[in-house]
């Protein structure tokens, strides 16, 4: 009777401890790319946020306070917004991204400023760069990398603190501020290119004003700017990879 009553103890324990880690962890795998994303089914979000709950929890050395309906409603609180932030930081890499194909599809004319009807509207450019970069987190390790990061969280985000109002906002502003830096950073092939474009367009519409160079110059846009895609593509997949590996490693340092 004895042991039968340890075990369920540990038992217990061992599933308020689970419970706790899996409101970070749960946070944190919803706004993940590749795993958060509104075109996996929450099944299996909930499936990949179990077992990313189970590879953080076992590494963990924390001190967990008792069960009580106070400590549950703090935890709760505490680790959910803990786990939003983490997930916040990362997507905001994927929303860099996402900008700097619309800027990019933009200035080419392959797409409307507010075109679009899907969950998320966005140029056919946006979205090659979008899947291409996820493809390519995943494959370099984007779960070990989350998951290592996890874990690190609970020494810069303490089980059952909170973190400063003050703080969050400068390293949200911050985080929003080098997203905008690093989309317009990924679409400045494409922005040169246009300005290049309308100023040769500007000079032979002076020199020929009875011809339509509109007409015979929107092919020559739109057949420069996939090429350009074709060539930059990889440049920017790899600069992009580079800086949220940067994040990864030490997500509350000041972005440079």
């Amino acid at each position: 009777m004895n042991a039968a009553a340890e075990l369920i103890a540990l038992v217990q324990a061992s599933l308020w401890f689970g419970f706790v880690v899996f409101l970070r962890v749960g946070a944190t795998v919803a706004l993940l790319p590749g795993f958060g994303e509104q075109s996996v089914p929450v099944r299996i979000k909930l499936i990949i946020a179990l077992a990313f709950t189970l590879v953080v929890a076992p590494a963990l050395q924390v001190t967990l306070p008792h069960f009580s309906l106070g400590t549950l409603a703090l935890l709760a609180f505490t680790e959910t917004i803990a786990g939003l932030v983490i997930g916040l930081g990362i997507r905001l890499f994927v929303l860099a991204l996402q900008t700097a194909g619309a800027i990019a599809a933009q200035s080419t004319s392959l797409s409307q400023i507010l075109g679009g009807a899907a969950i998320e509207p966005l140029p056919a450019m946006g979205y090659v760069l979008t899947v291409g970069a996820i493809a390519l987190a995943v494959m370099a390790g984007l779960h070990v990398k989350a998951a290592e990061l996890l874990i690190h969280s609970y020494v810069l985000l303490p089980l059952g603190a909170f973190a400063t109002g003050q703080d969050v906002a400068d390293w949200g502003l911050a985080q929003i501020a080098y997203a905008f830096e690093l989309a317009f950073l990924l679409s400045a092939p494409f922005l040169l290119m246009s300005v290049l474009y309308n100023l040769a367009l500007g000079v032979i519409n002076k020199a020929m004003p009875q011809l339509m160079v509109a007409f015979v110059g929107a092919p020559v846009i739109t057949l420069g700017g996939l090429f350009v895609l074709f060539l930059a593509a990889p440049v920017m997949l790899s600069v992009w990879l580079s800086a949220l590996d940067q994040f990864m490693a030490a997500p509350f340092e000041a972005s440079r």
